[in-house]
């Protein structure tokens, strides 16, 4: 790892659950959704689908569950469960100031996530951010979600910049290796929603972090 992280080329986020604290909302979401058609949640539902776009997402769901609903229909009304609730979920400890740290320090930032263009830009709106960052690039925009590295690689071509002089910063062991496979730098952020997968995170990605405000001036 380069000793700081204005050394790198460019800088890139996942959003829910590393730069957002969100997970819980879509938990609730699912709880709601799920619970209309008189379905419990599975145990396992948040690991099936860590990674996945939000169209890969709405697939998993129309098959698993064996929705009538359309992909399309399933989708649209996860739009609107969730509109409001991201208006209101807050930062990470420390995202907007790394942020505004690197902004000023001319480095080049992107999100790479799995949820949809508009709940990231509207998320991002919210909190005033959405001028920050030279790309955006969702799950549904390219071919493979996470763990395949498409996303953050096409975040990279978008910034002009060598996979290899990007950082990445990601919550879920399944972002990790998709940062890793792209041969970028990859920071693993904790989140209460992936705690167990700690472990795993701390082995696979470069560095593990609690909260952004671990990342000093000098040295990562």
């Amino acid at each position: 790892m380069l000793a700081r992280i204005e050394d790198y080329e460019a800088v890139i986020f996942d959003l829910d659950g590393t730069l957002v604290d969100s997970m819980g909302v879509w938990h609730e979401i699912d709880v709601e959704f799920l619970g209309k058609r008189g379905i419990p949640v599975p145990e396992d539902l948040q690991q099936q689908i860590a990674g996945k776009s939000y169209e890969e997402t709405a697939i998993y769901f129309k098959n698993r569950f064996h929705l009538p609903d359309s992909v399309e229909s399933i989708k649209e009304e996860w739009k609107v469960m969730s509109m409001e609730r991201y208006s209101k979920v807050p930062l990470k400890p420390g995202a907007r100031e790394l942020i505004l740290r690197l902004y000023a320090s001319d480095v080049p930032m992107a999100i790479a996530t799995s949820n949809s263009r508009e709940l990231t830009e509207s998320c991002l709106s919210a909190h005033g951010l959405d001028g920050y960052f030279k790309t955006l690039v969702t799950g549904n925009e390219v071919i493979h979600g996470k763990p395949a590295p498409d996303v953050f690689l096409r975040a990279a071509k978008n910034m002009n910049v060598t996979p290899e002089r990007c950082v990445v910063f990601e919550d879920l062991v399944n972002g990790i290796l998709a940062g890793k496979t792209a041969n970028m730098t990859v920071i693993a952020v904790a989140d209460q929603a992936s705690k167990y997968q700690e472990d795993q995170k701390r082995t696979i990605a470069d560095r593990f972090i609690r909260d952004f405000n671990e990342l000093g001036r000098v040295e990562l």
